[in-house]
């Protein structure tokens, strides 16, 4: 009999801190939409652009693609994967909150886009 092999499905990202960098920054969930994840410590994975006007929407998960589509928004969703503490790691399951919901980007929700 074969020994059976396990994927460990998780979101590929190297969390950091630095602002001018999407993808892997670690934040703070504010919102009231998932309240399973308020106050607790996230990566960003993907920001979905433009999905709170559109149906149909990118799906970015690098930082050049985020920058030539105009940055992070209002008007978007991000891909998010919450900080397990008691494991030491990011869960491999992800939330996609408004982009104003999460401490880097809610200084968003003051301005008019």
């Amino acid at each position: 009999m074969k020994k059976a092999t396990a994927i460990i499905l998780a979101p590929s990202i190297e969390p950091h801190d630095d602002p001018r960098r999407v993808i892997g920054r670690r934040t703070r969930y504010h919102g009231d939409e998932h309240p399973y994840l308020r106050g607790l410590e996230v990566a960003i994975v993907a920001v979905l652009k433009d999905a709170l006007r559109v149906e149909e929407h990118a799906y970015l998960t690098d930082d050049d693609e985020i920058a030539r589509a105009g940055g992070v928004t209002v008007h978007d969703r991000i891909e998010v994967a919450p900080w397990i503490e008691k494991e030491g790691r990011f869960s491999f399951v992800t939330s996609d909150p408004k982009a104003v919901d999460l401490g880097a980007y809610a200084h968003l929700a003051k301005r008019n886009d």
